[in-house]
């Protein structure tokens, strides 16, 4: 057979480990880009013209740069400046803050929306710009853009692959190694071409879980 099922099952395990790191890689660099996204909104919204100014540079010059780029500079050039990052944590960070810039417009649209009354109401009740933005932007500014912020969720999955650049044993890292010692190719590259349809479904249901929830919430 062109596909064989048993040395599929026999490579299995190995593949569901390494689809550990892929899920962990994930995740934290999501939670990193969520975070730092929101900051990154909101240092863009400062009234400093030269904060501002500067955060919407460096949005645009990770926006505009290649993800691979940037996972190579931060893991083979910074050494070169006394920085070592070991593989895993500089792919992470690599993914954490350029997705994080995407994330940051996904958040300034939603602070754009809020209502000019919301902003007046604030300075009205004599409200500092810091209890403002926790107490009475953020929360109505956040639910909107859920959907928008799971997309890049399902998209950072799709992108970890790249990790396998810098020798991050991830799942395509893996598949290629059980390739060049077997010298097949079939099983492994189809099995992570599952394994990724399967986190991008699973990653998908939560999102509309989390929206379905969030929605309730407003209700």
């Amino acid at each position: 057979m062109l596909f064989d099922w048993q040395f599929a099952l026999s490579i299995l395990p190995q593949l569901a480990r390494a689809a550990v790191v892929t899920i962990e890689a994930t995740l934290i660099g999501f939670v990193l880009a969520a975070v730092l996204g929101l900051v990154l909104a909101l240092l863009r919204r400062s009234e400093n013209r030269l904060i501002s100014g500067a955060t919407a540079g460096f949005v645009e010059f990770i926006r505009s740069t290649p993800l691979l780029i940037q996972i190579f500079f931060l893991y083979f050039v910074f050494p070169r400046f006394g920085i070592v990052i070991p593989a895993f944590a500089a792919g992470v960070l690599a993914l954490g803050v350029h997705y994080a810039c995407y994330c940051s417009e996904v958040y300034r649209a939603g602070l754009d929306g809020i209502p000019r009354g919301q902003w007046e109401a604030s300075i009205a009740l004599n409200l500092s710009p810091a209890r403002t933005y926790r107490d009475i932007i953020i929360p109505q500014a956040i639910p909107p853009v859920v959907p928008a912020l799971g997309n890049y969720l399902i998209g950072m999955f799709k992108e970890t692959p790249l990790l396998s650049a810098i020798a991050v044993v991830e799942l395509m890292q893996t598949a290629k190694i059980i390739g060049s010692e077997t010298f097949r190719y079939l099983e492994p590259i189809t099995m992570v071409g599952v394994f990724f349809l399967i986190m991008s479904l699973v990653s998908a249901a939560g999102v509309r879980r989390v929206e379905a929830w969030v929605k309730s919430r407003r209700g």
